[in-house]
């Protein structure tokens, strides 16, 4: 994903489109949606990544190839992936509950 999609993901200017004078901002529902989607996009990698390494494990293990290289890189990959989104919950939780802890 390129930085000026994500840009336009959250409605920020993009610094390749100097004509537009103002951004339009997108509505709370739009927003939602698209940080939905995003989430989903990268759940579905970590997913991904994780079905990959197994099957590769898999392939080792059985003999159908002998290239432990690969196999490792896609483990580490997998499990790399895995923490990256394992900590950004965390900090999305925590975010949470410190909204929570405020005094209206």
């Amino acid at each position: 994903m390129s930085i000026h999609s994500i840009m336009n993901t959250y409605g920020l200017p993009d610094a390749s489109n100097e004509t537009e004078s103002k951004p339009r901002m997108k509505t709370p529902v739009e927003a939602q949606t698209a940080f939905k989607t995003a989430f989903q996009q990268a759940i579905n990698n970590v997913n991904e990544a994780q079905l990959e390494s197994n099957r590769m494990t898999e392939k080792l293990v059985t003999g159908e190839t002998e290239n432990l290289h690969n196999v490792m890189i896609s483990a580490e990959k997998a499990s790399v992936l895995l923490q990256t989104t394992i900590e950004v919950r965390n900090k999305a939780l925590e975010a949470y509950q410190e909204i929570m802890r405020m005094q209206v």
